[in-house]
């Protein structure tokens, strides 16, 4: 199941660079979104999957039982989650601002203006 997914996070890693190598400011943004997620699902993935075993460590043990997930990925993932979620906001504004003072979002458009 680990290999599936570690290839679902190969893909998506590879159309995300695809996309932020782009010219265009809107398909940088869905990029990073991409990787953001494959790098997320990639930390989820290394904590192991496992199916219905909550995370919890018996009373007295010093490790988990065998057959559970590690917590830690988990906690790992929700503060990634927080922090892609403002560095996408604030690459938004980014590409906002930069979209209204060039009149364009497209870079190729742009610099083809400059030079005429």
């Amino acid at each position: 199941m680990e290999t599936l997914w570690s290839i679902v996070v190969g893909v998506m890693l590879g159309a995300g660079i695809y996309l932020m190598m782009e010219r265009h400011l809107v398909r940088f943004i869905f990029g990073l979104m991409i990787v953001s997620n494959a790098v997320n699902l990639g930390i989820f993935v290394a904590g192991r999957l496992t199916k219905g075993n909550p995370p919890l460590i018996d009373e007295g043990a010093l490790e988990l039982a065998e057959g559970f997930a590690n917590p830690l990925p988990q906690a790992l993932i929700l503060t990634a989650i927080v922090i892609g979620f403002g560095l996408l906001l604030f690459t938004m504004i980014l590409a906002y601002r930069a979209s209204t003072e060039m009149g364009t979002a497209d870079l190729d458009q742009y610099r083809e203006s400059e030079e005429s």
